[in-house]
């Protein structure tokens, strides 16, 4: 099966009664025309001759799913306590099952999927399905909810998937800084990178640098971050890197969390910006660096860079040690 490959989901079940059947019909059609899934059903196929078991075979063997419909003829039938002549369609696909789950358990418990629909009982689950110590699927309606927990097992995506973990501290109860530059970055501007920086005569191993290798670049100069909503501060100071080819340069440093302004400064030599900020709960920070002399764009979220007139150098900016806690 393709990733985009709509899974095909086989239905064994018994004809107890005509409501029953109707019953798993609308299911069956509801999985078919609102979810998009490939769904294999006997009451579809019954309008020629056909052997029956050939059928059965053929389906279970190309399903990626097999949905078990629990009821008391159903259950009867799967373990052995109705007459040998009695619901053969629901025995032989049950004796397949079995024959899976016996084969490969794990494999078995991961295809087959346990139904009970409205109005049905967990007791009604074949034996061989373990009803009790390993999940089953109560339907109590057929709307996107009531199938979701049946879906997240089709398809491998559950209602709540795991949160991304934080850094381990060692079992320290105590905020600890994080370096900023080790966060994931979710996107970056050409000339933006991590290195050492010296500003003010102070040497920053862990940096956040802006500095384009031609002149002629322009664009926002800038890097967004990855925060998560796990973190309560950043700090950085920011300024002209000490070895900038135009020392003299004048520089705009701009904070956002979530798309909005929480902090802007102009640095310089020997003018560097020290900024220390809130950013409890917020889930993306994006730092822009840029020279003065072209407004930023019409929706205000990107800084832009441009050289000086007449002297052809691009800025030259860093955030020194940029940490988190």
């Amino acid at each position: 099966m393709s990733e985009r490959a709509a899974p095909r989901v086989f239905f064994s079940y018994s004809h107890d009664t005509q409501e029953h059947k109707d019953q798993v019909r609308r299911f069956a059609t509801f999985l078919r025309g609102r979810i998009g899934l490939e769904v294999v059903l006997d009451q579809w196929d019954d309008n020629h001759r056909i052997d029956w078991s050939l059928w059965a075979t053929r389906n279970i063997t190309a399903a990626d799913f097999i949905v078990a419909v629990a009821s008391p003829l159903y259950r009867a039938r799967a373990d052995g306590d109705a007459p040998p002549d009695e619901g053969r369609g629901a025995q032989y696909e049950t004796a397949m099952l079995r024959n899976k789950v016996t084969k490969d358990i794990e494999d078995g418990t991961r295809r087959i999927l346990p139904v009970v629909l409205p109005g049905g009982s967990i007791d009604d689950i074949p034996a061989f399905l373990n009803p009790y110590s390993t999940t089953r699927y109560e339907i109590e309606d057929f709307t996107d909810e009531g199938v979701a927990d049946l879906l997240a097992a089709i398809t491998g995506r559950g209602r709540y998937p795991v949160p991304p973990r934080g850094r381990w501290l060692g079992g320290s109860s105590e905020p600890q800084p994080i370096l900023a530059s080790d966060l994931p970055w979710m996107c970056a501007s050409q000339g933006v990178r991590r290195g050492a920086a010296s500003i003010d005569e102070v040497r920053y191993e862990n940096s956040i640098v802006l500095r384009p290798t031609t002149s002629a670049t322009t664009g926002p100069g800038f890097v967004e971050l990855d925060l998560g909503g796990q973190y309560q501060r950043f700090s950085t100071v920011a300024g002209v890197l000490d070895d900038a080819a135009d020392r003299f340069q004048v520089g705009h440093v701009r904070v956002l969390l979530d798309g909005k302004p929480r902090s802007e400064h102009d640095v310089a030599v020997g003018k560097p910006a020290e900024i220390d900020l809130d950013v409890t709960g917020g889930l993306k920070l994006r730092l822009e660096m840029s020279r003065p002399g072209v407004p930023s764009s019409p929706v205000g979220s990107s800084a832009y860079f441009v050289t000086r007139p007449g002297r052809g150098r691009p800025p030259e900016l860093a955030l020194g040690d940029p940490t988190v806690v």
